[in-house]
């Protein structure tokens, strides 16, 4: 099978076009043929050689992708060959073939294209698991996201708007503020003005902060938050040392909360992939969310879809397609 190896570590450049043999599925997993692989922040960080696949997983980026099922490993009950799902991986997306474990696969949307199935997985998971499985926004409630225009921050837009919740967004420039307005946010503020907080706070206040910025953030976060507010750390691109003030987090009753998604074992998944399958396939299905694709590549130009997300031009998701 072609795909794709890091030569790394290293910028855009370590990505290589390859052949290996392609993977046999373990007991519990499944083999899928690839017809799209999602691109995501993780995937960057590991060709930096700063995010180290599990142990046992595959050496190959992607953590996401869409495809059809092809062969079952020993156990499999779930699946059967012919079956086109939506999968999350710890790894080996970038490739023709790829193997999930059966308990991280979910079925394709109907409705929606591979490609547009396969940006799905690595943001829904993550935005269920931390917005409405961690910190449990309600309906009515507001969601501060940073990063709006990222494939996270649109997920979380739509997700949040989908179940009733208000939403504030942040991004920094004028076209991705009008971006994020007709994705359906409340509120749209450049984060590069200063006084985005007091924008905030004169909206109300937020209940939940999803947070992939970090360092200077944390401070300004907590002082966005209602009491009783939830603050979910789940990147740090402005770095991982803030500082915030304790007496408001007492004062107020905060509840700060962080994770990562690559590592959380296979039954943890599974339970968040159930939840997703009840609470947020149907809408999708119903068109009540809309996945949002910026660009598509051949799996060959993998090192220019890096490139565009490590420019930040984006707006939605970047994919691969591996397959016609």
């Amino acid at each position: 099978m072609r795909c794709i190896e890091i030569e790394g570590p290293g910028g855009p450049e370590v990505l290589r076009l390859a052949e290996r043999p392609i993977p046999a599925p373990r007991e519990g997993e499944v083999l899928i043929r690839v017809a799209a692989a999602g691109v995501n922040r993780p995937d960057v960080l590991q060709r930096r050689g700063l995010y180290p696949p599990p142990p046992g997983a595959s050496d190959l980026p992607g953590l996401e992708v869409a495809g059809e099922i092809t062969s079952l490993g020993a156990g499999v009950t779930r699946w059967r060959v012919g079956d086109v799902v939506s999968a999350l991986l710890t790894g080996g997306g970038y490739a023709e073939f790829a193997t999930a474990h059966e308990s991280s696969c979910l079925p394709a949307p109907r409705g929606l294209s591979l490609l547009e199935a396969a940006s799905l997985p690595e943001t829904f998971f993550t935005v269920y698991a931390n917005v409405f499985d961690d910190a449990a926004l309600k309906p009515g409630e507001t969601l501060l996201v940073h990063g709006g225009t990222s494939g996270i921050g649109v997920a979380a837009i739509g997700m949040a708007k989908a179940t009733g919740a208000k939403v504030v967004a942040t991004a920094s420039s004028a076209d991705k503020l009008k971006a994020i307005q007709a994705l359906g946010a409340d509120l749209a503020l450049d984060y590069r003005d200063a006084g985005w907080t007091t924008a905030v706070t004169s909206f109300g206040g937020a209940d939940v902060v999803l947070d992939m910025a970090g360092g200077d953030f944390l401070e300004k976060n907590i002082g966005c938050l209602k009491p009783f507010g939830r603050h979910v750390s789940i990147a740090f691109l402005r770095g991982p040392i803030g500082q915030m003030d304790i007496f408001a987090v007492m004062r107020k009753r905060l509840r700060l909360s962080g994770s990562t998604m690559k590592a959380r074992d296979l039954a943890d998944k599974a339970r968040l992939a159930e939840g997703l399958k009840a609470q947020f396939w149907p809408l999708i299905e119903a068109g009540r969310i809309t996945p949002v694709l910026d660009k598509v590549f051949p799996l060959a130009e993998a090192a220019a879809a890096h490139e565009r997300m490590e420019k930040g031009a984006h707006t939605g998701k970047i994919v691969l397609k591996v397959q016609d």
